[in-house]
């Protein structure tokens, strides 16, 4: 097998891969600059897209404060329950 038909190299390929050391560390710079308390920075790792994107799901909502709320039953379900409510009779 021909490693050029199974990379696809472009003309530009060879250049930034010589700059690679260069864009890591302007992208490490960039990333220590601007991570805030206020608006972190989160890495993820994207080895198993689908593993990646529902941890990513879970992360972020875990960040979001809420309240716990006390399950209560269904309100038209009570109402059924004590004859207020009644079920349609279909033909």
């Amino acid at each position: 097998m021909d490693p050029l038909r199974q990379w696809k190299l472009s003309p530009m390929d060879l250049p930034s891969r010589s700059r690679w050391y260069d864009y890591s560390q302007a992208r490490d710079q960039m990333l220590k600059a601007t991570d805030t308390k206020h608006a972190p920075w989160y890495i993820l790792r994207t080895d198993d897209k689908r593993r990646a994107r529902l941890n990513c799901i879970a992360h972020l909502l875990s960040l979001i404060p809420y309240k716990s709320v006390a399950a209560r039953e269904d309100q038209a379900a009570q109402a059924l329950h004590e004859g207020s409510l009644r079920r349609s009779e279909r033909h």
